[in-house]
């Protein structure tokens, strides 16, 4: 059996030392001056490494020993739901026991307050290697991020009284945010906050569907505060403190993610208080609130299909047919290589989204307390700029790579796979909604198009094609930087189309074109380090370009026959 789930992985050590997040860590620690107060707090970026490393030491030890051995138990007992309340399962009440008595819960909340002052980074790590544990597990803990919203935009009243519970882990979040009429559509919500002037609070009216983990203790709920008001600009966003006028109507009953209720919550008179300014609940703080969860999302992404991947190539070396290891079979090693190169070269744009995000987020902070100096305007504009269409790539193909790797892995089982008895059975249902929920593929292509079109990812692959990779990877960079000439040649021929619905239609190419660049780019940078990770990278670009060549080919021809089709195809 595993031991830990950090230091059995060298990919993702490897990735922890190279995030190259100096920067970002400095301004987080205020030139770290928080050691003479808080004896956690990091000196220098070389003790924050050594803190971080330490944090992911402990937690892969709690995931593998304790959490992962019990995540068949917590998916078959699941989430219970009796006379309007909730009860976890008894392993995901044991999870949490345990991320509680290692001081976890907090991981994003400044010294202050009790937590970890972690960068957004280290905590997607987290996430990571929580998820290959016990993905529903994750889904409770990753929702820190409503702590982190708090302590962002909240009034000092309420961050004072809920942070600390936050970070002593007696309290668990979540958003409630979809309606049955207001999914990915959110503009549409219903839910009414009406001010209570005798009380001096606000009062909520409605009901929100498919609340992951609507049973918590603190609920940030998105409603309509603005009388008359039917568009985004009239909502606003609000911190609900579970009380009797909340009520737990159901839970779901779903594919996957079994120990993770999945609420329908009906809000009667709720008291609450308001979160930031009136107006700005869907178009400042829960776009930031589900960006966040849509890096979350794509690490959760990760981390299951490295369960999954592990679990393929433990069976593939067990299982004997036609008188060798199945490993040894040509089609079904080129299974396993996929899988690896994929999520190797995910995982390395997980990070690299997180690492924009961090510098995005120190300079939002910096700004908060002094007026910025031009350079550190012009980072920040940067930062923004590349955090805005990486988030939405890096869900998009997180979440799409784990759904093929869990497919995989699942062949390689054959039979055996599809029986209850496998772990990959389980993983292949974990992992499906990852692409769903917190807006789905398709919405990701919808937000990441806008910055494609406008060039967004030129300096970055101009910086990295400026890089020296050495005579033995020469071929490779040549590769590289056609595809990235022919990528942004297509860009320039979709904006050229007069069709708003053509260029729509052919976004998902642009995007899985973006995608098999930024991958393809990461490994080769990858390829100097090792001559593994310089095998990995000519395995990679050997599977991604020729994808790349095909996507290229359709978004040029741009053929219109699918648009014109689309009704007497589609007809009942």
């Amino acid at each position: 059996m595993v031991d830990n789930f950090f230091t059995d992985n060298p990919d993702l050590q490897y990735r922890l030392e190279r995030l190259g997040l100096e920067e970002a860590v400095a301004i987080l620690e205020e030139g770290y001056r928080y050691h003479r107060d808080y004896p956690g707090a990091p000196r220098h970026y070389a003790d924050a490494l050594d803190n971080y490393r330490l944090l992911l030491q402990v937690l892969g030890e709690v995931c593998a020993g304790r959490i992962a051995p019990r995540a068949a138990e917590a998916d078959e007992q699941g989430a219970r739901f009796h006379a309007g309340r909730v009860t976890y399962a008894e392993a995901t009440q044991e999870g949490l026991h345990l991320l509680r008595q290692a001081g976890l819960m907090g991981a994003m909340l400044p010294w202050e307050y009790g937590g970890l002052n972690l960068p957004e980074t280290i905590l997607q790590m987290m996430i990571e290697i929580i998820s290959r544990a016990d993905p529903a597990l994750m889904s409770i803990f990753g929702l820190q991020e409503i702590a982190s919203t708090l302590a962002e935009y909240g009034d000092e009243e309420i961050k004072a009284r809920l942070l600390p519970r936050f970070a002593r882990g007696e309290v668990t979040g979540a958003m409630a945010l979809t309606e049955p009429e207001a999914g990915s559509d959110l503009g549409a919500v219903q839910t009414r906050a009406i001010w209570d002037e005798a009380a001096g609070v606000w009062r909520l009216n409605g009901v929100k569907r498919f609340i992951t983990n609507g049973c918590a203790g603190v609920l940030l709920v998105l409603a309509r505060s603005e009388e008359g008001s039917t568009d985004a600009r009239g909502l606003s966003l609000f911190v609900v403190e579970a009380d009797e006028t909340v009520h737990i109507r159901r839970i779901e009953n779903k594919l996957g993610l079994h120990a993770s209720p999945t609420c329908e919550l009906q809000f009667c008179d709720t008291p609450a208080r308001l979160v930031g300014q009136r107006r700005y609940g869907l178009i400042r703080y829960t776009w930031s609130l589900m960006n966040g969860a849509r890096i979350a999302v794509a690490a959760q992404a990760v981390g299951i299909a490295e369960a999954a991947c592990r679990e393929a190539c433990q069976y593939a070396q067990k299982r004997v047919q036609f008188g060798r290891t199945i490993d040894r079979i040509p089609a079904v090693a080129r299974l396993l290589l996929s899988m690896r190169s994929e999520i190797e070269t995910t995982r390395a744009l997980v990070y690299e989204t997180g690492r924009w995000v961090d510098l995005k987020k120190a300079y939002e902070r910096l700004q908060r307390q002094r007026p910025l100096t031009p350079q550190e305007q012009g980072r920040l504009k940067r930062a923004e700029r590349m955090a805005a269409v990486l988030t939405p790539l890096a869900k998009y193909h997180a979440t799409e790579m784990g759904n093929r790797v869990c497919y995989q892995a699942m062949q390689v089982h054959g039979g055996a796979g599809y029986m209850r008895e496998f772990n990959v059975e389980r993983h292949w249902r974990d992992m499906r909604v990852t692409s769903i929920y917190e807006g789905t593929s398709q919405l990701q292509i919808v937000a990441a198009t806008g910055p494609l079109l406008g060039h967004a990812l030129d300096g970055l692959f101009d910086e990295w094609a400026a890089e020296e990779y050495g005579p033995h990877l020469a071929g490779l960079k040549r590769e590289m930087e056609e595809a990235t000439a022919l990528f942004n040649r297509s860009i320039d021929h979709l904006k050229e189309q007069d069709n708003g619905e053509l260029i729509d239609y052919y976004a998902a190419d642009l995007a899985d074109m973006a995608v098999c660049l930024l991958t393809s780019w990461l490994a080769l940078r990858d390829a100097r380090a090792t001559e593994r990770k310089q095998e990995l990278a000519r395995l990679y670009l050997g599977q991604a370009l020729p994808d790349f060549r095909g996507h290229l080919a359709a978004l040029q021809a741009g053929d219109p026959t699918p648009l014109r089709a689309r009704d007497l195809l589609l007809a009942g």
